[in-house]
C-alpha cells in the first residue's frame, strides 16, 4: 500500500465484517483513511484467486456508471503478498437488509416499498450497460447462454449421486418436469449484458438514512450473459402472499409484490419481459439444485445434517413454486 501511494504507518482499527461464508472481509484504517480488504478464505479453493481477479475487474469497470457498488481502490494480483489475490475497496455506508432493519426501515411501509423498487432499479441499470464499452470483452460467454443453462444444472444435480447416502433427485418435486418445461419454452438469446449472478436482498447494502441502494455487493458470480437472469433470481427469492422467500427480511410490511417488481423493471429498461416467467422458473431450478448440493454433502457427513435438511426444505419449496408458476 505504501508503494502504491495509499498511505503509510501502522494498520489500525481492524474489524472483521460479515458478508457471506466463503471470503474474508476486513475493515481497517491506514494513515487516517478507511479501507475494506476482500480476499479468499485462508484455505484457498481451486478457483478462489480467479474469482477475486474477476470481482476486481468488474468493480473497476463499473466506476462512474451510476450503478451502486463498492468503489475499487486497488487490486493485488501477486499471490505471495497475502497468500492469495486480494483487493481493497471503499467502505459502504449502509446496512444489509437480511441482517436486520433499522427502525426507519422496519416501521415504515412506504420506505420498504421504495427499497424494493430501488432494488430493481439497480439491476435494470446494470443490465443496460454495454460490457464492451466498459472493457469487459471476454468476461463471459454470452453465445448460447440460455441454451446451456438447463443442461448445466441438470448435470450438477446428477453429480450429487457421488455423495454417499444422498437419497437422490426424487426428493425434489417435479425436477424432471421443470427441466422439460424450461427446455421447451426457452426464449432466444437476448442482447448480452452484465449480470450480477446472485441478486437478492442479502447481496445489497441500503442507505441508513433512507430506502435507496448504497451498493450492490458480492460480485463473485458476475458474468456477461442475459441480464434478465438477475430479475428472475430476485423473483425466485422474493416472498409472495402466503409464501416465504429464500431470503428472510422482517418485518415485511410494505415491500412490492413480484408483479410490481417486474413492472418497475420494465419502466427502467428496454428489454423484452414477455418471457419473464421462464427466467423465474429457471432461477427456482438453479437455486434449488444449488441448495440440494448442500444437503447431499450433509448426507455424506461433509456438512451439519441440520443445515442440510433446512436447505433441502428450501429446495423443495423452490421446485413447488416453479411448478405453481408453470401451472
Amino acid at each position: 500500500m505504501g508503494r502504491q501511494g495509499l498511505g503509510r504507518g501502522p494498520v489500525k482499527d481492524c474489524v472483521p465484517l460479515t458478508g457471506g461464508t466463503q471470503n474474508i472481509l476486513l475493515r481497517f484504517t491506514l494513515d487516517g483513511r478507511a479501507f475494506v480488504l476482500r480476499r479468499p478464505p485462508m484455505h484457498v479453493r481451486v478457483n478462489s484467486n480467479e474469482t477475486m481477479r474477476r470481482e476486481a475487474r468488474v468493480l473497476a469497470a463499473l466506476a462512474g456508471t451510476g450503478v451502486p457498488h463498492p468503489g475499487l481502490i486497488a487490486a493485488c494480483d501477486d499471490e505471495s503478498v497475502l497468500g492469495a489475490v486480494f483487493y481493497l475497496m471503499e467502505p459502504v455506508d449502509g446496512f444489509n437488509p437480511a441482517a436486520g432493519l433499522p427502525a426507519l426501515h422496519a416501521e415504515n411501509a412506504g420506505v420498504q416499498h421504495r427499497m424494493g423498487l430501488a432494488l430493481v432499479e439497480g439491476i435494470a441499470a446494470l443490465g443496460m450497460l454495454d460490457p464492451t464499452a466498459l472493457g469487459l470483452d471476454g468476461f463471459g460467454k454470452p453465445e448460447k447462454f440460455l441454451e446451456r443453462q438447463v443442461s448445466r444444472w441438470g448435470t450438477q444435480l446428477d453429480g450429487y449421486k457421488a455423495f454417499h447416502r444422498w437419497p437422490g433427485p426424487g426428493g425434489l418435486p417435479g425436477v424432471a418436469a421443470v427441466a422439460a418445461w424450461l427446455e421447451g419454452n426457452r426464449p432466444g438469446d437476448a442482447r448480452p449484458g452484465i449480470l450480477h449472478g446472485d441478486y437478492h436482498l442479502g447481496n445489497v447494502m441500503v442507505r441508513s438514512d433512507g430506502p435507496e441502494l448504497a451498493a450492490i455487493i458480492d460480485w463473485e458470480l458476475a458474468t456477461i450473459g442475459d441480464p434478465l437472469i438477475d430479475l428472475g433470481w430476485l423473483l425466485a427469492t422474493w416472498p409472495e402472499p402466503g409464501e416465504a422467500g429464500t431470503v428472510s427480511v422482517q418485518p415485511w410490511i410494505g415491500f412490492p409484490t413480484g408483479d410490481e417488481l417486474v413492472a418497475h423493471y420494465a419502466a427502467h429498461s428496454d428489454r423484452d419481459l414477455s418471457a419473464i416467467g421462464w427466467y423465474r422458473v429457471l432461477a427456482c431450478y438453479k437455486l434449488g439444485i444449488l441448495l440440494e448440493g448442500s444437503y447431499a454433502r450433509a448426507c455424506a457427513g461433509k456438512a451439519p445434517i441440520e443445515t442440510g435438511e433446512k436447505l433441502h426444505g428450501r429446495a423443495v419449496r423452490l421446485f413447488q413454486r416453479a411448478l405453481n408458476w408453470i401451472g
